[in-house]
Formats: C-alpha cells, sequence, structure tokens
C-alpha cells in the first residue's frame, strides 16, 4: 500500500511509516497542480501546506484518507472528499506549543522595541533613551479571542507573565474560564474593550472570516496591540491597515491576507512597511518540537486507519445522518447472513447509513445495529426473521432526536 508524503517529513517518522509495511513515496516540495498525477495510485496522502483540490480526489480513485500534517484544513477540498467517502483527519493541538511561543513572542517583542534594538546596533547606533519606553506585560489585560488547545496555551503562558487573562468564543462558557483560571467575557466588543492586547486563536473558514471587525478593532483602547498568529482572513483586513496607518494601535502578525503559499517568496504589503506594524513569516507552528509532535500525531492516524479501520480527528464524518431507524438482528456467526438480511432492505428500497457488527465470545453469536432511512414494512420483517438457521432475534427501534 502507497502512502505519498507531498511535504517535509521527518525522517525518522518516514521510517516509522515504512515499519507498518507501507510503500512511503517522498514528495517533498510537490505543488498544488502537480498533486494529482502523483497520488494517482496512493492509498493515503499527507500534507502540510500543499492544496488538495478537487482534481485529486478525481484522479486519485484508490485515496481512503487524507491527513493535514496541521491543525486546519482550510487547503483540502473537504466537500470533494466526503463526495468519494475519503477520510480527511488533522493534527490539532500538536502545534499549540509553537504558536502560544510566537505569540508571546510578539507581544514582548512589540512591546520593547526588540527588532528597531537590533537593527540600530547592527548600524552602530546607540539609543537607550529611545528604547527604553516600554509599557511592560505585567499587570496588563490579556483578551484571547478563541480557547482551543492554542488560545489555553497562550493564556496559560501569559498568567506567568503576570497578565490578567480574558476569553471569549461562541462556546467558550464560564464555567470553562474558572477551569483555566481566567475571566469570561460576554461578547467579542466587551473583550477588546476590556484589554491591552488582543490575541485571536481560531480557524481558518467561512464562520471566521472577517471576525476581527472595524467594530472590534475600534472598540481596542488608544495604544493596544492586536496580535494574530491564526488565520489572515479573521480580520477585516482594510479596517486593520486604516488603524495601524493613524497609529493607534500596534500589530504583531504571523498571517497575512494574500500572503505566499511556497517556503520563500517575493511580498510586500502597505501594512508591514509601518513602523508600529511587527511581522514574521508564518512561522507559528515552525519549531522543531512542535514538527516532531505533529509527525507523530500524523503516524498515529495512519496506524489507527490501518489497524483497526479508525480514523482519529477526521473531520468530515456526519454527525447525523438521514436514519429514522434502527434494525437490530441477533444472528448467528455465519457467512452470508448479513448479505441476506441486507438484500432484503435493497428489495425493499430501503438504504443503510450507517452498520455495526459485534461478535460475541466463542464466535458463535453477533449482533448487528443497522441503521435504516425508512421502516420495513411487516413482510419484511417477516422474511428477515423466518431464516431461522440465521436469525435468533429481530427487533426495529424509532430514533429520536
Amino acid at each position: 500500500m502507497r502512502i505519498l508524503i507531498a511535504d517535509e517529513f521527518s525522517k525518522g517518522h518516514l521510517d516509522s511509516l515504512r515499519g507498518l509495511g507501507l510503500t512511503v513515496d517522498y514528495k517533498p516540495g510537490t505543488k498544488a497542480d502537480e498533486l494529482p498525477a502523483l497520488a494517482r495510485d496512493a492509498a493515503m496522502l499527507v500534507v502540510r501546506s500543499t492544496e488538495v483540490k478537487k482534481a485529486v480526489f478525481e484522479a486519485a480513485h484508490a485515496l481512503g484518507l487524507v491527513i493535514r500534517a496541521g491543525a486546519g484544513v482550510n487547503t483540502i477540498d473537504v466537500a470533494a472528499a466526503s463526495a468519494r467517502g475519503v477520510y480527511v483527519a488533522n493534527c490539532p493541538g500538536q502545534n499549540a506549543i509553537a504558536v502560544a511561543e510566537l505569540t508571546l513572542g510578539l507581544m514582548l517583542a512589540a512591546d520593547r522595541h526588540l527588532a528597531e534594538n537590533v537593527q540600530a546596533l547592527r548600524e552602530g547606533k546607540w539609543n537607550k533613551k529611545r528604547f527604553s519606553q516600554a509599557r511592560g506585560l505585567f499587570g496588563r489585560t490579556l483578551g484571547v479571542v478563541g480557547l482551543g488547545a492554542i488560545g489555553a496555551a497562550v493564556a496559560e503562558r501569559a498568567k506567568a507573565f503576570g497578565m490578567h487573562v480574558v476569553g471569549y468564543s461562541r462556546s467558550f462558557t464560564p464555567a470553562h474560564a474558572k477551569e483555566l483560571g481566567i475571566e469570561h467575557a460576554a461578547s467579542l466588543l466587551e473583550l477588546a474593550r476590556r484589554c491591552d492586547v488582543l490575541t485571536v486563536h481560531v480557524p481558518g473558514s467561512s464562520a471566521t472570516k472577517g471576525l476581527i471587525s472595524a467594530q472590534v478593532l475600534a472598540a481596542l483602547p488608544d495604544g493596544a496591540l492586536f496580535v494574530n498568529t491564526s488565520r489572515g482572513d479573521v480580520v477585516d483586513n482594510a479596517a486593520m491597515l486604516e488603524e495601524a496607518k493613524s497609529g493607534r494601535l500596534r500589530f504583531g502578525l504571523d498571517v497575512y491576507e494574500g500572503e505566499p503559499k511556497g517556503g520563500e517568496a517575493a511580498f510586500s504589503t502597505p501594512l508591514t512597511g509601518l513602523p508600529n506594524v511587527y511581522g514574521t513569516h508564518h512561522i507559528g507552528a515552525s519549531t522543531e518540537q512542535s514538527q516532531d509532535a505533529i509527525a507523530t500525531e500524523a503516524v498515529r492516524i495512519v496506524e489507527s486507519f490501518l489497524t483497526r479501520g479508525e480514523v482519529p480527528n477526521c473531520v468530515n464524518i456526519a454527525k447525523k445522518t438521514p436514519a429514522k431507524f434502527q434494525l437490530i438482528v441477533r444472528h448467528h456467526d455465519k457467512v452470508g447472513v448479513l448479505a441476506n438480511v441486507l438484500g432484503e432492505l435493497r428489495e425493499a428500497g430501503i438504504n443503510a447509513q450507517e452498520i455495526e457488527n459485534t461478535i460475541f465470545e466463542g464466535h458463535a453469536a453477533a449482533c448487528c445495529k443497522i441503521q435504516i432511512d425508512s421502516k420495513p414494512n411487516d413482510e419484511v420483517m417477516k422474511r428477515i426473521t423466518s431464516r431461522s438457521e440465521e436469525i435468533i432475534f429481530v427487533d426495529l427501534v424509532e430514533l429520536r432526536g
């Protein structure tokens, strides 16, 4: 079985994949338009930044699993994968420490003018008077938008700096805030009004696009710092540019709208040329610790898929099917029993949505649960139960909720 690795992956973890009996095709630096041809005979695909478009799923008929070696899956056409019955999984939380460290680094760098300090010394200049002007983080209020693994890691580290931390997300509750030892904000605007630093840690999606709006930025107090190490489109970039030009706010950014997809490219924006904007090159997850953790998780997903048919962190399994009834069939563990049951359902025009067959000790009997989209009539039930040499008992339950 062939697995295609289309981005950088550690050699040790490549060996782990080979140890699972896989043929590893390692093609780091693969371009999106090259991927359909390269993935044609692959059973599994692992990517980091390489886009996986619809054409990949149309070309790669053997493909059963795509793993994003990172947190989000916005670079993968998940709808196209779902239409072909391909599992899509990611590695959430594995880069949390790395992104949290960079977030705190941007906060410190912007507050203490670290880049300007370094540049002045490289130019042979000494300006202690100018660079001594800093607010400090101790006692300041940090607002965290998104309290998943990354947001929680940022909150933990900020508390160690003596910052007062307040959190907000649509699913973030006062009880969760108490568990993390931080305060809860009832709304994003409330959070913005309260904080000296606002940092955002939400996935890129249609639901989060423009989440940090012009109104949210305007609610930040004068001199506040906005940090974004998540995705470039979670903020209203036009509004951010206007605020940056005015000099009212400071910005620490690791991600940008329209940023290059490759490792090296020409890139400039009006935003990054401003003195109150500190920028890095989308390196939030790029530490050895983070990449090792992500690769380890990717190998775990592959192993689970191979050995148990289960896909941890799968993002495209339906949360609810159209099934309205569950057929419970206790049967003798013989060849063809379930084929006969499913054949009766097929003849009746009834579609099976989910099937789970459990074998009991001794391997003499089993129980199969079949979720179906409509109710079998009495005649169908009679035909199923009439196979007394195969069937022990049949029950039909209406699903609720």
